[in-house]
């Protein structure tokens, strides 16, 4: 493999609490030497110049539906993979819910063969519950042997506690992590939006908070008795977020993480009935969205997560009721998050990245990523915090379309992703 030297950028790796100019030497899939600028005497073949850039380890989804096996007319993990290096992701946590649903570890090393076609690291999140059904655990000892860095029966919350009982705790004999999808659907009902004035006007059945925070304290209940660790997906609300609070301080290991889209809008967006609003959980209300930005300010919140939730037009483009719940997102995180949070004040470039790198790598257990310490895997992210972009859905990498962020303007633009010292996207 050739060595690159990343140089004069400014390297920011909250691991390590490094926040500084530096050069950057990645050799043979590793970063091999971390120096001042200027003073490096590796020898490379070849060299990129980063004044005025960020030089960050690369960032991990914890959330992304890549569709395949079986919804290829939705994504693939080729394309999938594609809009994650052009949003600075280098690696990805695949949901589950595919058909057949990731249950087994036949499913689990096929999503990461190399027939697949993937730009970036694939790292599958296995089905905690054999279908998904919620009945009968999954063989959690050989998901993992097989790749598997989490359980979640995503889009299927394990409702019957006896069950998620033994699912946390056959979990935590296998060091794997439990990512709920916290939703008590005997209260959400499948209904398309959030319960709230906005419903109330358009007519429209509404998803009760509730049906969120009481499973979210259920689940931490359950996870302060039997141990393990207990990762909410998509966190929404903000009696949500004071159960996780409330979990943390009787020493319960809970983690969370929020969606872009439920740091940028409301259930108001839903207004006019556009589709590309519907996705699950819905959009809450404003006071909900504040809380979302408190709790990342706060570090209530570890990670940024896309719920990258790819459909077919004709999936979207039907009445509000009918149309399938889910947007994708992986191409603008980084950038509504410089936008909302950087921009504004709110928090540091160290902790943009802590959110969408180090974080995440910490909950599914990435040893040698999530940072840049010399003998770390060489995945790296480079970002221009400052340019000013408007985000174009014809040009997307992924296969889908469905999204919401069609011509908005954003701050901070990717301009290369790194994946085991090989250049997987570059826009410098």
């Amino acid at each position: 493999m050739s060595a690159i030297l990343l140089k004069g950028g400014h390297l920011i790796d909250p691991a390590r609490g490094f926040d500084g100019l530096a050069d950057v030497v990645l050799r043979d899939g590793l970063v091999a030497e971390i120096a001042e600028p200027g003073l490096s005497k590796a020898t490379v073949d070849e060299t990129l110049n980063l004044k005025g850039l960020i030089v960050a380890p690369g960032f991990i989804d914890l959330h992304v539906h890549l569709r395949e096996p079986g919804q290829t007319h939705k994504e693939s993990i080729a394309t999938g993979t594609a809009a994650a290096a052009a949003g600075g992701f280098t690696s990805v946590c695949a949901m589950p819910n595919t058909r057949p649903i990731n249950d087994s570890p036949a499913v689990t090393r096929w999503m990461q063969d190399e027939e697949r076609g993937a730009l970036v690291n694939v790292f599958p999140v296995a089905a905690a519950t054999l279908a998904s059904k919620g009945e009968k655990l999954s063989d959690y000892r050989g998901l993992k042997r097989a790749g598997a860095v989490a359980v979640s029966d995503d889009g299927r919350p394990i409702l019957d506690d006896h069950i998620m009982r033994e699912a946390l705790a056959l979990a935590a004999k296998a060091g794997l992590p439990v990512i709920q999808h916290a939703e008590d659907t005997r209260i959400s009902n499948g209904n398309p939006m959030n319960e709230g004035v906005t419903s109330f006007k358009l007519g429209l059945r509404g998803q009760p908070s509730a049906s969120e925070w009481q499973m979210v304290e259920r689940d931490i209940r359950l996870a302060s008795q039997e141990g393990g660790r207990l990762h909410v997906a998509h966190v929404s609300t903000a009696k949500s977020l004071a159960m996780v609070r409330l979990g943390r301080a009787s020493q319960v290991n809970v983690t969370a993480e929020v969606t872009p889209h439920h740091f940028l809008f409301t259930d108001e967006s839903c207004s006019s009935y556009d589709t590309r609003y519907k996705m699950n959980p819905p959009l809450r209300s404003a006071a909900d969205r504040e809380a979302m930005l408190a709790g990342l300010i706060d570090g209530t919140i570890d990670a940024i997560a896309t719920d990258h939730a790819p459909h077919a037009l004709f999936e979207k483009e039907v009445e509000f009721d009918r149309a399938a719940f889910g947007i994708t997102g992986l191409e603008i995180a980084l950038a509504a998050t410089v936008t909302t949070l950087y921009r504004t004040g709110k928090i540091s470039l160290m902790r943009v990245v802590e959110l969408l790198s180090a974080n995440p790598a910490k909950i599914v257990g990435l040893t040698g990523r999530g940072s840049l310490a010399e003998g770390s895997v060489a995945d790296v992210t480079i970002f221009d915090p400052k340019k000013r972009w408007t985000y174009d859905v014809m040009k997307t990498r992924s296969r889908s379309r469905n999204c919401p962020y069609d011509g908005m303007q954003f701050y901070g633009m990717v301009r290369a992703t790194i994946v085991g010292g090989k250049v997987v996207f570059n826009e410098l």
